[in-house]
């Protein structure tokens, strides 16, 4: 079976977001091209390499003599988006996801894989590359598109649970074990 991939060459929009409290939060990397819209979920940790991956290949992309992609070494005020989320309908939960560069369009490209179901009963791990693949996305956005979508990234994921000062995990806003009072 063929895999269905959700592509968006240049999107209107393309962010991280969250549904949820604090501790209890789903992350979603949601695009949208005029009414096509994809919401994907992912992991905290999935969104914050996203985003430090996306920055580290803009920046050497920045320091190559004479800047030939026009690189912004800050997030353009306007491509600032700080909307919530649209309307989610979960697509898949993202498995693996790799990061490019498409130097023939100046883009950053980002490819997104649900999770792959392994038969453990089968008695062999199958190689990721023969695995069928029943859908993907992949996204194409612009140099100062992908700067915005690193900067929102960065303040969503710090935006959760404080760190405890004594042992870094976070803190529940019913306490936690560091703080509580001892009985």
């Amino acid at each position: 079976m063929p895999t269905l991939v959700h592509e968006f060459a240049w999107p209107d929009r393309v962010v991280i977001g969250t549904i949820g409290v604090p501790g209890a939060r789903t992350f979603y990397l949601q695009v949208r091209t005029g009414k096509q819209i994809v919401s994907i979920a992912l992991e905290k940790q999935q969104s914050a390499e996203l985003a430090e991956k996306i920055d580290d290949i803009l920046d050497q992309l920045g320091t190559i003599e004479g800047n030939p992609f026009s690189v912004p070494a800050g997030t353009p005020v306007e491509l600032v988006d700080n909307d919530q989320l649209e309307t989610v309908e979960e697509q898949f939960r993202t498995g693996a996801m790799s990061l490019g560069w498409d130097p023939a369009t100046a883009q950053i490209v980002i490819e997104a894989y649900p999770i792959v179901e392994i038969d453990a009963d089968a008695g062999d791990i199958p190689d990721v590359d023969d695995a069928e693949v029943p859908e993907m996305l992949l996204v194409r956005m612009p140099v100062g598109t992908a700067r915005a979508f690193a900067k929102r990234t960065r303040e969503i994921v710090g935006a959760g649970r404080p760190a405890c000062p004594l042992c870094g995990y976070p803190v529940d806003p019913e306490g936690h074990v560091c703080t509580l009072p001892e009985a």
